[in-house]
């Protein structure tokens, strides 16, 4: 059975990834160092960690199984989780994959560098509708692709 896996908290999907779990009758792992309300929901469990930077993304890691999907933008996570036989999904509905994750960790490694030099300015490009409906779509696909 695929089990789910947010990385919590930033992320902002929690409410779609909840709403498609539940339509496929999946459990949620929704993992974070500040805690996520999420109501009395039986499929959701809330995964409270310590406050350490890879606090999250280590508990995900360390329980994600062959089959299971991640939800996260940390692209070292979603590596993780790919070595591990999961599928991972990015907020804005990008899928990680064997086959783009080196390039994804490279672009990230050179972005950073491009920040710490005053090359790069600014942030990520906003969240927008079309993130959100890409990601519900290609979540649905994952969990049909698993079953």
């Amino acid at each position: 059975m695929t089990t789910i896996y947010i990385d919590g908290d930033a992320c902002p999907v929690k409410t779609e990834t909840i709403n498609i779990a539940e339509r496929h009758n999946l459990q949620v792992f929704l993992v974070s160092n500040s805690g996520m309300r999420t109501g009395n929901h039986p499929l959701v469990k809330n995964i409270l960690v310590s406050d350490g930077a890879d606090a999250a993304d280590d508990w995900i890691a360390d329980e994600i199984g062959k089959g299971d999907i991640a939800i996260t933008a940390d692209i070292p996570l979603a590596a993780r989780c790919l070595e591990k036989g999961a599928q991972v999904l990015g907020s804005d509905g990008r899928a990680f994959t064997p086959q783009n994750i080196g390039s994804a960790l490279a672009s990230r490694e050179l972005n950073r560098h491009l920040r710490e030099t005053g090359v790069m300015t600014g942030g990520n490009a906003q969240f927008s509708k079309g993130d959100r409906s890409r990601f519900m779509n290609q979540l649905d696909q994952m969990i049909r692709k698993s079953a």
